[in-house]
């Protein structure tokens, strides 16, 4: 009941602190959190375990905002911390003046950054929507290049006699270095495993070895040089996964999994005990005026940032943050580990003041761990931000996903704007046409994604149905994948193309340049404003009014022309009176110039269902009316089906047996009335 209220990592400090405690009561020296331990063994698991699984779709989508979070939000805290605190030490008496502006700056690049460990250890407990989630986990894990060169530039300013303008610049560009160089160290070690893993078929044991051996070596190099180590991380497990996965067996995929999750759960288990063994353990220096200004300053540049930030960021994107999203990024800046450790491997020889910044550094981290890690999860309520919803992903939500990237792709073409979907259309094209020929063993290099993602789908549920233990509910009919699976059929040969010669190829690439429209080339965007009018436009719309109108009146000639035809029985009393003497209604057989009225008795609209076909009013022809033609009068002649595809039930047939039986079958089984077509009679329904 405790873990609903407070999160997990509140408590592992706690146990922390009564651990060191109990230990300092004993009479001995409790351990130390030392940055080594840190850095090279508690880290990584927890930075690998996000990476590998890090949700690509939604992070390379709001790529630019994390980027503009991470970076210019980082630098934001870092100088404004340093400079106020800088100020505040000039005015807060003798025990803070000889802190100079290096030293401030230095300590404020250190509690600036947000921390991925403790981020994780609040968030995934209170499942925030993806969005606000990924923005801060990914602010998190990328502002780590910003500390890395800050810290080291502060570091080795504090030993400089005099900082030069050169050195401001050598300053800046090894911030550039720092986090592209990382990057690159990671997927030049997650190319080599994902092509490693597809030679180890005959060894699958070792599969998940060296995941964790090629990202921990990825980790090593770029800390060797000074690189961002975290970036390294990430950019080796985004790039190895989608080929690891094709290549390994299904147990290694496992064992990694539960691995990473085991592993990097230790890992921040152990990091958090620690702080709180630590914070007993380690040398304090309390001063109110440092430590007060220091948790203050810090949360009033965290909302200065995000509202400054946010206003500039919406502008360019369409799905805007709110107010709400914009209080929950702000207060999710926690702050954890990362700091304390770089805090602890500062040097007294340059730094006397460690201690203090040590101590400010723990209280922010317990303020921002309990009161905003504790408080986060009923101000989400509070406010109604919307909860991450537990999905399971169907083949029906790929396939309209990737149909709207082909589609937003293509607009983008035509458009000529190559936005961030034509890039991935591009990358995605390179990926299939080489890359996964090389990385990817055996058939599954050509298989398409959708059939990959059904094949994952299908084993995911097959699982599951083992587990709950419902394997006798599985119906006997295996799925036709299932079957190619078992079975595997050899592939049909490639069509061969007739082979053609070099000027019959040239003429038809001519044809083709000359003819179609060149739709890659670059286009002004598309603007109503700067719309060419068409000068046939409007002579063309004049027309089609005039045709227009002239079919109205001409269907309004039909109308007033129409002879009224006579009050109708009932449906009912209709279908009898046919019924009961069907021979009535056959058609004669001298009455060709006899006018011809359809009659659809089955239909319950009796008065909508009289038709004139086609009239001739007796004379017409130039001859005089014959005295049988007198007595006969209006002849009921059965209406022709109007296209080949209607039903033929009321077509005339010669004998009398056969139409009867269409006639009977037609009045038990009514069928739907055709719609009048245009330009026939219109017959009011009041006559």
């Amino acid at each position: 009941s405790v873990s609903s209220i407070v999160p997990e990592s509140c408590l592992l400090i706690v146990v922390g602190l009564l651990v060191g405690g109990l230990i300092k009561g004993v009479g001995e020296k409790p351990p130390i959190l030392k940055s080594d331990i840190f850095f090279l063994f508690l880290l990584p698991p927890i930075i690998l375990d996000a990476g590998y699984f890090l949700p690509l779709r939604p992070f390379t989508e709001n790529l630019g905002t994390i980027l503009i979070f991470a970076v210019v939000g980082t630098l934001w805290n870092a100088f404004f911390l340093g400079g106020l605190m800088y100020a505040v030490c000039q005015l807060g008496g003798p025990g803070l003046n000889h802190i100079g502006l290096l030293a401030n700056l230095l300590f404020g690049s250190i509690i600036s950054a947000v921390d991925p460990v403790a981020v994780l250890a609040v968030f995934e407990e209170i499942h925030i929507n993806e969005l606000l989630h990924i923005l801060v986990f990914g602010e998190s894990l990328l502002n780590d290049a910003v500390t890395v060169v800050l810290y080291h530039l502060f570091e080795e300013f504090a030993s400089f006699e005099q900082v030069t303008i050169l050195d401001i610049i050598l300053g800046f560009l090894s911030f550039f270095v720092v986090s592209l160089g990382g990057v690159l160290v990671g997927v030049i070690y997650g190319v080599i495993a994902a092509f490693t893993s597809r030679f180890t078929s005959h060894i699958r044991v070792i599969e998940p070895l060296f995941v964790f051996l090629y990202s921990y070596m990825a980790y090593l190099s770029a800390e060797l040089f000074h690189l961002s180590g975290i970036m390294a991380l990430i950019a080796a497990g985004v790039v190895m996964r989608p080929y690891v996965e094709a290549n390994i067996s299904h147990k290694s995929h496992t064992t990694i999994k539960y691995f990473l999750k085991m592993w990097s759960s230790v890992s921040e288990t152990l990091i958090f005990i620690f702080l709180g063994v630590s914070t007993v353990a380690g040398h304090h220096y309390w001063n109110w005026t440092f430590v007060i200004s220091t948790l203050f300053f810090c949360l009033i540049a965290r909302v200065l940032g995000v509202l400054v930030l946010t206003w500039f960021i919406n502008k360019f994107r369409i799905v805007k943050l709110t107010p709400k999203d914009q209080f929950i990024i702000a207060y999710g800046g926690l702050r954890g580990a990362i700091a304390f450790s770089l805090g602890y491997l500062l040097d007294y020889k340059h730094f006397g003041m460690r201690d203090m910044f040590l101590t400010a550094i723990i209280t922010v981290i317990f303020f921002t761990v309990f009161v905003q890690g504790m408080t986060i999860r009923p101000l989400v309520d509070l406010l109604a931000v919307k909860k991450k919803q537990e999905t399971k992903r169907s083949i029906n939500e790929e396939i309209h996903t990737q149909f709207l990237d082909h589609l937003l792709t293509g607009i983008e073409d035509i458009c000529g704007h190559y936005g961030h979907h034509h890039w991935k259309d591009k990358l995605n094209r390179f990926n299939k046409k080489y890359v996964k020929k090389c990385l990817i063993a055996g058939e599954r290099s050509k298989e398409p994604q959708l059939i990959a993602f059904y094949h994952k789908m299908e084993m995911k549920q097959a699982i599951e149905l083992v587990e709950s233990g419902g394997i006798g509910k599985i119906p006997s009919a295996v799925s036709t994948v299932s079957i190619q699976n078992i079975n595997p059929q050899t592939l049909p040969l490639e069509r061969v193309l007739p082979a053609l010669s070099k000027d019959k190829e040239e003429e038809i690439r001519k044809i083709l340049r000359t003819n179609l429209q060149k739709t890659r080339q670059r286009l002004r965007s598309y603007n109503r404003h700067t719309l060419v009018a068409d000068p046939y436009e409007e002579a063309w719309n004049q027309m089609l009014l005039r045709r227009q109108k002239a079919r109205q009146l001409e269907q309004k000639m039909n109308n007033y022309l129409t002879v009224p035809a006579h009050k109708l029985d009932s449906p009912t009393m209709s279908r009898a009176r046919i019924g009961s003497d069907p021979l009535a209604y056959e058609p004669k057989e001298d009455s060709e110039n006899l006018p011809i009225i359809t009659i659809d008795p089955a239909s319950p609209q009796s008065p909508e269902s009289v038709d004139l076909m086609s009239e001739e009013p007796k004379g017409c022809s130039g001859l005089p009316p014959s005295p049988e033609e007198d007595e006969e009068g209006l002849v009921m002649r059965v209406k022709e089906p109007s296209s080949p595809g209607t039903d033929d039930v009321f077509t005339p047939g010669t004998s009398d047996s056969p139409s009867n039986q269409r006639m009977l079958r037609c009045l038990s089984d009514p069928g739907p009335r055709p719609e009048p077509e245009e330009g026939e009679p219109f017959i009011p329904k009041g006559q």
